[in-house]
């Protein structure tokens, strides 16, 4: 039976694509730094589905926890057919009113983990020649107003680079660009005033965005973007002056 791993696993998407796997009839690696969120969804899941589910309990700002899951990632003993790097969160500060503490973090999990990860569980795809590498971007890679924006952006050109480098490998990277999406991602402070700024069309469900991710990785797409309203609305951002989408207020505090 084929292993995925998942990081950001105890909520939101990362729930979701857990659900969705399991039913696919996947072992799974939950990664999260909640370990009872963790070890409740691991039950839920062994109750329901009938698969083995393993806890990881890690901060993937922290350079020990990242280590760790990195190794496991990397066991041959216990191959990984499937990562999902999901793991990312949004401050909805500007730089100048953030710290650097709260900005390093960031950074270490919206581009350090991926590429940590990305580099280990490549590794061993190709040796074994198949695998796939799933990197949650989102529709705000096209906007130029956030330090999320940026990092979003960089999982994106870093996900088509890594595509480009497995090419005829047996072994596959894909970018999901999910738009706003209901989850617990904007109960933030400073991201909860979002819920009430957009109309209840402009909302994504989670079943959605992982079912669209999930069935571009059995594609082998590079690159999704769920709904088609999305899918057009990221065309015109990417057609759209930077001048312009710098003004943008998406993903910013107020």
């Amino acid at each position: 039976m084929a292993t995925a791993l998942i990081t950001g696993a105890s909520k939101g998407l990362g729930a979701e694509f857990a659900w969705q796997l399991a039913a696919g009839r996947h072992d799974l690696v939950l990664v999260a730094r909640s370990a009872d969120a963790l070890e409740t969804l691991a039950a839920q899941i062994r109750g329901a589905a009938g698969v083995d589910v393993e806890v990881l309990v890690a901060d993937l700002s922290d350079a020990a926890d990242l280590d760790a899951v990195a190794e496991r990632l990397g066991d041959a003993e216990r191959p990984v057919s499937l990562l999902v790097n999901n793991a990312g969160y949004g401050i909805g500060q500007d730089v100048i009113d953030s710290d650097w503490e709260t900005e390093k973090a960031v950074l270490d999990v919206l581009i350090a983990t991926p590429l940590r990860l990305s580099q280990v569980a490549a590794k061993g795809m190709v040796e074994r020649g198949h695998g796939a590498i799933l990197n949650v971007s989102s529709i705000a890679a096209h906007l130029a107003n956030t330090t999320y924006a940026a990092h979003k952006r960089w999982v994106l050109d870093f996900t088509e680079a890594l595509a480009s480098q497995l090419h005829g490998t047996g072994v596959t990277a894909t970018a999901v660009l999910p738009g706003l999406t209901v989850t617990e991602f904007h109960s933030h402070p400073t991201l909860e005033h979002m819920r009430g700024d957009y109309p209840a069309a402009a909302w994504l469900t989670a079943e959605q965005v992982v079912t669209s991710a999930l069935a571009a990785v059995r594609r082998q797409d590079v690159v999704v973007t769920p709904s088609a309203r999305y899918a057009v609305a990221g065309w015109l951002m990417r057609v759209t002056p930077s001048a312009l989408t710098r003004k943008m207020n998406s993903m910013r505090s107020r």
